[in-house]
């Protein structure tokens, strides 16, 4: 069926059609009445949801994407029939005809060989008898079956050789194309991969065409190498044209920037979290609003029927695999689930959504602070299907500086994962049994190397550090953590209001880690430090 067109792409194209006179009104007509509903054309793909009426005398017109056999026009009525009666932009008759209405009151008709480009008007009338009853609104729509042309792209920063701009920095690439039909909508386009189905509807990788038939985006290409933008164009109309793939390599940066946090290579810690299709997206943690850098669709996610959503995703350090970006750690905390951990290794492309993860087993056997072996404790858990918490801590070892390690609640207790990506060994921490029920933050190290614990507690929203300083020897001392309600209280955040906590680290470069929170609207929340909210809009 088609669809309702978005009056924000097609302001500009319905302005010059109308101002040209492509869609005349009949010579004369009745004043609208109630007796046929819901007049609408299909079909004929165009960019919203919804089915294209054109209705609305000042708007912009349906556009369908069939001459022959033609549109379908369709409506409503309490009548046992109605009439259909179309002009042309000239104001001629094309088509008067009557239609029987079905029993739910459907009725409607079709017209074919109608010029591809020429603009209609319409009206139904409902036919209790022969000349009864009053029509609807005039109706409007345009034949296009024409796909837009002269589709290129054009990037100074990244081109097929001599790239001015490294892997993991951001270049402009400008789409260019034409229309002469309904005009030119938008821009689909992925890089290294398939665009989507669809037409032009908000949503990770679809621009808006300008007036001039351009529109420019910002791409960061993350892994080294050879890399396709593939771009697509498409008119109000719907039309599509074949994909264009534009190649060019990104060079290896000689001095990649390293950064706690960062997935991307940019240099900056990301925020990693679904959006409400499951998508998963990456927001850099210095950027003013929730768009995204990358968007990992929903299909990628490694387990579950609801992509991204739901699953636990880590990420605070790399191992020599994937330096120097964040290894990423995904858990899915559903019961029943595998008791596995998914990794994958990350070279700064974060292609999530086309490599496989390794799966990880949770350690079986324990060692103390200074590495030595020590048997396990009986109630100890073989694998992560029934850890209550889990997060990327840190590195415990001063060989590492960005090493891997995460922490994790068993039975009331935190353990230390130790390099999960090397098969490492786990370390208690504590024995109180005192950690259900409190939301665990890593917030990394400070600029002293000092690592630190924040926790939430789930029943009060109170909000408490602990610290886990550095010694002279380079070791840590965990001691702070045995009891959690002895944490420093640095805030509160109640769960109801602030279902997700956490960090990625230091957001705005200032040498301090920082928060941030989702709403329970689904608005992004960071925070300097603990505090001064800044509200960067909602998730979609």
């Amino acid at each position: 069926m088609s669809r309702t067109i978005s009056p924000r792409l097609l302001a500009a194209c319905a302005t010059t059609v109308i101002a040209a006179g492509l869609f005349a009104a009949p010579a004369a007509q009745a004043v609208p009445g109630p007796g046929v509903t819901g007049p609408t054309v299909h079909p004929g793909t165009s960019l919203d949801t919804g089915l294209t009426d054109g209705c609305n005398a000042t708007g912009t017109p349906g556009w369908v994407t069939v001459s022959n056999p033609g549109p379908v026009l369709f409506a409503k009525t309490a009548a046992p029939a109605a009439r259909f009666k179309v002009w042309d932009a000239n104001g001629a008759k094309v088509l008067d005809t009557t239609a029987t209405a079905d029993a739910s009151g459907g009725v409607q008709t079709s017209i074919a060989g109608l010029a591809d480009g020429a603009g209609y008007t319409w009206q139904v009338w409902p036919e209790y008898r022969p000349g009864s009853g009053a029509p609807t609104e005039t109706c409007r729509f345009g034949v296009d079956t024409a796909a837009p042309t002269g589709l290129g792209v054009h990037s100074d920063d990244f081109t097929d050789s001599g790239s001015p701009k490294y892997a993991g920095q951001p270049g402009v690439f400008t789409f260019s194309g034409a229309d002469s039909g309904s005009g030119l909508a938008c821009f689909r386009f992925v890089l290294d991969g398939t665009p989507g189905v669809g037409g032009c509807a908000p949503g990770p990788g679809v621009v808006a065409a300008g007036a001039d038939g351009t529109a420019s985006v910002t791409i960061k290409p993350g892994a080294w190498g050879s890399h396709t933008l593939r771009v697509q164009a498409v008119d109000h109309a719907g039309n599509v044209t074949q994909p264009f793939d534009y190649g060019f390599y990104a060079p290896w940066n000689p001095n990649p920037p390293k950064a706690l946090g960062d997935v991307d290579n940019d240099g900056v810690p990301d925020i990693l979290l679904p959006d409400s299709q499951g998508n998963l997206l990456v927001i850099s943690g210095d950027a003013g609003s929730t768009t995204p850098t990358t968007v990992v669709p929903a299909s990628a996610a490694p387990v579950g029927a609801n992509g991204w959503s739901g699953l636990q995703v880590v990420h605070k350090g790399w191992g020599a695999a994937s330096a120097p970006a964040d290894t990423v750690y995904v858990r899915d905390p559903s019961p029943g689930n595998s008791g596995y951990l998914y990794q994958y290794a990350n070279n700064g492309g974060f292609a999530l959504g086309t490599q496989s993860a390794a799966l990880v087993r949770h350690a079986t056997s324990c060692v103390d602070l200074a590495k030595l072996p020590v048997a396990c404790p009986a109630d100890r858990s073989t694998s992560y299907a029934a850890v209550q918490q889990l997060v990327a801590f840190g590195s415990v070892d001063q060989a590492q500086p960005y090493g891997l390690n995460l922490l994790d609640v068993e039975q009331g207790n935190l353990w230390l994962q130790r390099d999960p990506s090397r098969f490492g060994k786990s370390t208690q921490l504590t024995t109180t049994g005192l950690w259900n029920g409190y939301d665990l933050i890593a917030p990394g190290p400070d600029a002293n190397g000092n690592l630190a614990l924040w926790s939430r507690e789930q029943a009060t929203g109170t909000l408490r550090a602990h610290a886990v300083p550095k010694l002279a020897d380079g070791s840590y001392d965990f001691s702070g953590l045995a009891d959690p309600a002895n944490g420093t209280v640095i805030g509160s955040f109640p769960v109801a209001d602030y279902p997700t906590l956490g960090s990625s680290g230091d957001l705005d470069g200032d040498g301090q880690a920082d928060l941030y929170a989702v709403t329970a609207d689904r608005h992004l929340v960071t925070f300097k430090g603990v505090s001064n909210a800044k509200d960067l809009g909602a998730i979609a």
